[in-house]
């Protein structure tokens, strides 16, 4: 039997809801992928593009929606969407299948011991995955075991404080016998104005659907972690943490963390955590000169000359991304494919500081 961690009950609720439950037709724009391309990230944390044997990404714990950004991002790159719920799987494919993405293969099972092939991953996304395992570090260490040398993984896991109020309301469900959307909105009905139930739904978009409800308020297993154990773990798993990209978080892992645990000393979070981490990863490149630099490849028509007004491409790392008015696109057109850093017009070397840190421009070493 296919088991998460060992636990069935998970697998059971993914296939009662599948998570999320955008519409099948819902698109997005390539440019708002552009945290997602493993070139670009890739390059980011080893200046320098990515091997052919690394240029494939894992998607471990997909849902029903991952497959079809990341392909966008991605059209070139082998990719390998893994879940537990056939379900989710299937409304997965469906989805790429209706907006043209044909590069992900789909598979059902479990992170810890899945029969994929192939060879290592340069990139693996565990988006909202570990902390619904009966062992979190288990399953990080499976994934890490995944890596290419200089390979990146993007995770995103609860946090503590973030999270404070949907564990109080899922631990009363639990206690209740409430297990199914249907009765816990009997209860919210009941709920008076004010109270902790009735405002947490009110402010809340994925109560307003049972498969979201679903996923905050009635999942059979949750950890949350502050940020020294959300460390802990990534460290044990031999990982090393290379950016935090939850909202408004510092560039420099060392202040960021600084800023989290001040923030949980007063029981308060940004939100739940994303962090990308790596495995032996060389480092950005270390010098201008000699270097190329390159447009992130998920930004070529977001820099064409028939765009109407400024582009705005939404934040995906932490903090606001630069707005590409027409001069800009015009300096960014350029750089469409990758150019010496020595025949950079000083216009372009000005904004490269800024475009590098927002993921934008890639700089690696020729």
């Amino acid at each position: 039997m296919l088991q998460w961690g060992m636990a069935d009950d998970v697998r059971t609720h993914y296939e009662l809801y599948p998570y999320p439950h955008y519409p099948l037709l819902a698109s997005v724009r390539r440019c708002d992928t552009y945290a997602l391309n493993l070139t670009a990230v890739w390059t980011r944390f080893n200046g320098a593009l990515p091997p052919p044997e690394a240029q494939r990404i894992l998607i471990a714990g997909c849902g029903s929606f991952s497959p079809y950004p990341f392909s966008l991002a991605n059209p070139h790159a082998a990719i390998t969407a893994l879940d537990l719920s056939e379900r989710s799987l299937r409304r997965a494919r469906l989805h790429c299948l209706l907006h043209g993405r044909t590069n992900v293969t789909f598979c059902r099972g479990d992170l810890l011991d899945a029969p994929l092939t192939g060879g290592p991953f340069g990139l693996i996304d565990a988006y909202g995955v570990l902390h619904h395992l009966d062992d979190p570090l288990a399953g990080l260490k499976a994934l890490a075991g995944r890596l290419a040398p200089g390979g990146v993984l993007r995770l995103m896991i609860y946090s503590r404080y973030a999270r404070r109020e949907e564990e109080s309301i899922r631990r009363a469900f639990r206690l209740l016998g409430i297990t199914d959307p249907a009765a816990a909105r009997r209860l919210i009905a009941r709920a008076k104005p004010g109270s902790r139930l009735r405002r947490f739904v009110e402010a809340s978009d994925e109560a307003a659907f049972d498969n979201g409800l679903a996923d905050a308020l009635l999942h059979p297993r949750v950890h949350t972690f502050r940020v020294g154990e959300l460390l802990d773990l990534v460290r044990q798993s031999g990982l090393e943490p290379l950016l935090f990209a939850h909202h408004d978080a510092l560039e420099d892992v060392g202040n960021e963390v600084e800023r989290l645990t001040a923030l949980e000393a007063s029981r308060r979070s940004p939100g739940n955590f994303i962090l990308y981490a790596g495995r032996n990863v060389s480092g950005p490149c270390p010098d201008d000169r000699g270097s190329f630099v390159m447009l992130n490849p998920c930004l070529s028509r977001a820099v064409t000359p028939f765009s109407l007004g400024a582009v705005h491409i939404a934040p995906r790392l932490g903090g606001a991304t630069p707005v590409l008015t027409r001069p800009e696109r015009a300096l960014l057109r350029g750089l469409r494919s990758p150019k010496p850093w020595d025949a950079l017009s000083p216009a372009c070397r000005a904004l490269l500081p800024a475009y590098r840190t927002a993921l934008f421009l890639l700089q690696f070493r020729g």
